[in-house]
């Protein structure tokens, strides 16, 4: 793996979120992030670029559609030591991704909550799973980052190497999965009690 150059940090908890960007930043590496997220970092002085500058893309959807494009997820899913993978990244505009800091809508909380069907569809995170599972899927280039507990093992590994080690890489992919399972177990059984009430 070459040393990282380029993040993407999307979270909703936000917690120690301007410390990794800050630590990121000083290390040289450009950030990438969306809405809330992006002014959280600018606040506390973070150099941030607008996803959707990055991508020539708008949000659309009332915000349902921000990182679900081919420079993100290309740039994500791309095998760098494939020579086919760099040279479609090349003619297509993609920089490589580097590090992906996700963490999800609290569909779980909405639904202890107890809301109805049209509001709770809304806290069910579409680009965060797919981002989160891309990078994942890629750990042998990406490092995947879900759990803020889990910042300062990443920062301390790029302040250095100015990258991650492989085993940290493979830990964290498979807190991924764990955690995107889990997410997805908790829609579906919201689901099954609505079933037979719609």
């Amino acid at each position: 793996m070459a040393k990282i150059r380029r993040a993407l940090i999307s979270v909703t908890d936000k917690t120690g979120v301007a410390e990794l960007a800050r630590g990121l930043a000083a290390a040289g590496i450009e950030i990438l992030s969306t809405g809330g997220t992006a002014a959280t970092l600018r606040a506390s002085g973070v150099p941030v670029v607008e996803v959707s500058v990055y991508t020539g893309s708008p949000e659309i959807l009332g915000g349902r559609v921000k990182t679900l494009h081919p420079r993100i997820h290309g740039g994500i899913l791309a095998r760098r030591a494939n020579a086919d993978d760099r040279r479609e990244m090349e003619a297509n505009h993609i920089g490589p991704i580097d590090l992906v800091a996700v963490n999800l809508y609290a569909f779980e909380k909405a639904a202890e909550r107890g809301l109805a069907l049209a509001q709770a569809i809304e806290e069910i995170d579409i680009g965060g799973p797919t981002l989160l599972r891309a990078a994942a899927k890629n750990c042998a280039d990406v490092t995947v980052v879900c759990d803020p507990a889990d910042y300062p093992r990443v920062l301390a590994e790029i302040a250095a190497a100015g990258e991650t080690t492989p085993e940290l890489r493979l830990e964290l992919a498979r807190k991924v999965f764990r955690r995107t399972a889990a997410y997805d177990s908790a829609i579906a059984a919201y689901l099954d009690k609505l079933a037979g009430q719609v």
